[in-house]
């Protein structure tokens, strides 16, 4: 249990936050596929990058950590083969989703299982296009345990139904050791981070109009990844500094992907003052200090084709629209209730604390309070990282401070999270 409540003055400080949790997981796994030595530095250590890390030796990879540096010595394009293993994925979808796609092109049978969060995520939408390139894919009941045996694949053609970076990943990853072209199209952008890392491991990537081609056949070489910090962690200390009148925090080397920015333009049309500085490339992305003073936030509306970009953070940025004034609508944005819980039936948990919400098939409408704190109150993580952090957020901002049960979830995407609000200014006591 652990209780955020309103700092004595603002948030102010520089700080970072840990490295980038998505391209974490694909750095592994494509150094795991190349040939080679793949270091990869600020490597965060999240429960959910860890489940990737054990992944990749289960397929054959060897891997070395100190402190925030991952080796790994990948097998090249006989990774996986003649494995029998059932991983642990523990409850990163991207480790299951995208270890599928690893697997469909090795020559061997793997189990892909994670904890009983994971367990209720749907897993058909990334099995369908596997089994259609050639490999033997048995989901359970649409969910984990997901079983793949891979083998001799053949490129496809692939339409998402919904935008998914997970999925186009997967496909993506198994077209890798396929035979011909393997194209994946979006219905809208998602984020890209694995076609900008992929030619870093010297694998050509066709950008198309409405999405991504790779050619089979293609050996990747090892490279040197240092991660820019999570985009998505840095939300939270974003908004955290918008709604606490005085605060002014620096972020510096946070990953500033435009297919991830999609949560600084809505706070910006909310009338945010996020000035983005230092702008610089490495490994294949785009990097800057984010400087963030507090500003009175007024409501918007998010589209559905503004989710795909702000997908992780549309938690915390209910909690922006809470202390907003006007009333904020949230469309498109049913993959929500599918993410490690249903999100948007968490988020009713802002009722009780004096905001008044309303939450709808795919979407949310919050009536926001212009400004005036919050209520005390008790709610439940539902095991969810993101609105474990979105309620700590809320409690900087609620007279009385708000009380968090199974704050540890955490620990999936930013450890020391809690620590941080306090060394920033925030008031946090463990229980």
């Amino acid at each position: 249990m652990v209780v955020v409540g309103p700092p004595r003055r603002g948030l102010r400080g520089t700080t970072t936050v840990p490295g980038d949790k998505s391209i974490a997981h694909r750095a592994l796994l494509l150094g795991a596929l190349a040939e080679g030595v793949t270091r990869v530095r600020n490597f965060p250590g999240g429960a959910d990058t860890l489940s990737t890390l054990a992944a990749v030796r289960a397929l054959g990879a060897r891997t070395e950590r100190t402190d925030d540096t991952v080796l790994v010595e990948g097998a090249g394009a006989g990774l996986g083969d003649g494995a029998r293993a059932t991983i642990d994925c523990g409850n990163s979808g991207t480790t299951m989703r995208l270890g599928a796609g690893l697997a469909a092109g090795a020559r061997g049978a793997v189990v892909l299982d994670g904890d009983a969060s994971l367990r209720r995520r749907p897993m058909e939408r990334v099995a369908e296009p596997l089994r259609r390139m050639g490999a033997e894919v048995a989901t359970t009941d649409g969910h984990a345990p997901v079983t793949v045996r891979g083998g001799r694949l053949t490129a496809i053609e692939w339409a998402l139904p919904v935008p998914s970076a997970q999925v186009k990943s997967a496909v993506l990853l198994a077209g890798l050791r396929a035979r011909g072209t393997t194209r994946v199209r979006e219905p809208l952008p998602s984020r890209d981070h694995t076609e900008r890392l992929l030619p870093v491991f010297g694998a050509e990537v066709a950008r198309e109009r409405d999405g991504v081609a790779v050619a089979g056949g293609q050996r990747l070489r090892a490279a040197e990844v240092t991660l820019p910090g999570d985009a998505s962690s840095a939300a939270f200390l974003v908004v955290a500094a918008l709604l606490v009148p005085g605060s002014e925090l620096r972020l510096v080397d946070v990953g500033v992907n435009p297919s991830r920015l999609g949560y600084l333009e809505i706070l910006r049309r909310m009338g945010a003052t996020i000035d983005v500085v230092d702008v610089h490339e490495q490994a294949g992305e785009p990097r800057a200090t984010l400087v963030v003073r507090a500003a009175p936030l007024h409501a918007t509306a998010i589209g559905a084709r503004e989710v795909p970009a702000a997908i992780d953070e549309l938690p915390v940025l209910a909690v922006a629209a809470a202390l907003a004034d006007g009333e904020t609508t949230v469309e498109g944005a049913g993959e929500l209730r599918v993410k490690e819980s249903d999100r948007l039936a968490a988020l009713e948990q802002l009722a009780p604390l004096g905001v008044g919400l309303r939450t709808t098939a795919d979407g949310l409408v919050v009536r926001g309070g212009g400004g005036r704190p919050l209520r005390a109150g008790r709610v439940t993580s539902a095991g969810d990282h993101r609105i474990a952090m979105a309620f700590a957020v809320a409690g900087l901002v609620a007279d009385g401070g708000v009380e968090i049960a199974d704050p540890g979830c955490v620990a999936v995407s930013f450890p020391g999270f809690f620590e941080r609000l306090a060394a920033l200014g925030g008031t946090v006591e463990q229980r």
